[in-house]
């Protein structure tokens, strides 16, 4: 049987049964929000699968698939289980393919490496950074809550630069004012009254610390 390799999130794996065998039966998850996920498509389609990301956004959490045949050299990107980028027939194995995601139509590229021989390495940038680097600055200029309202899971972000608040994949329209202790931006979702709240840390390297109250009631941030 011929055997070629591919990389899959750092990982060498015959892409062969052994390939599908590996694929099917583990998840590898890594700290900076990029995972390799069980795969249930046809066989022909999980022996092309190399990479699989997600990637929190304003909008969203978005899957990004990447299928790429190293014998014909066919090209896939799937987001969220709808293609978007496909090419068959790639002389040239190595290369990139530039994509937009999401609502707010950020901008991503998958880098093709060749390491050695038939393997291959396969990195994601979101807005032209590392797909790490991106997280970690992320980190810092959004903050975000999840919380189940009406018996539905939501997910709320504010992009700090901005002050703009997205709930479920939508812009929410917002009020800001000025208060005693810093500024409030209002918004509301179904019957709920919400109310971010932005308060000066007093300490330089905190600096402005950002509150969602719902219905009177504080909620917990998460860390992406």
């Amino acid at each position: 049987m011929y055997h070629s390799k591919c990389m899959l999130n750092g990982v060498i794996v015959n892409n062969s049964l052994n390939y599908l065998q590996w694929l099917t039966h583990h998840t590898l998850c890594e700290k900076a929000a990029p995972k390799i996920l069980i795969h249930t498509g046809t066989l022909e389609t999980m022996a092309d699968l190399v990479a699989l990301w997600e990637v929190a956004l304003s909008d969203g959490v978005h899957k990004i698939e990447f299928e790429h045949g190293t014998t014909s050299g066919k090209r896939v990107v799937n987001v969220d289980g709808k293609e978007i980028v496909r090419r068959d027939w790639m002389f040239k194995l190595v290369g990139k393919e530039t994509f937009t995601v999401g609502a707010t139509k950020t901008k991503a590229t998958i880098n093709i490496d060749a390491i050695s021989g038939f393997a291959y390495e396969y990195t994601l940038e979101i807005n032209g950074k590392s797909l790490k680097k991106y997280m970690e600055n992320r980190s810092k200029t959004t903050n975000t809550w999840l919380l189940n309202l009406d018996g539905v899971d939501s997910r709320i972000v504010l992009e700090k630069d901005t002050m703009d608040v997205w709930c479920n994949g939508k812009k929410m329209e917002t009020a800001g004012e000025f208060v005693e202790d810093g500024t409030e931006t209002h918004f509301t979702i179904g019957n709920h009254g919400c109310c971010i709240k932005a308060v000066s840390s007093g300490k330089r390297r905190e600096g402005i610390i950002h509150t969602l109250i719902m219905d009177d009631h504080e909620i917990p941030e998460i860390v992406e």
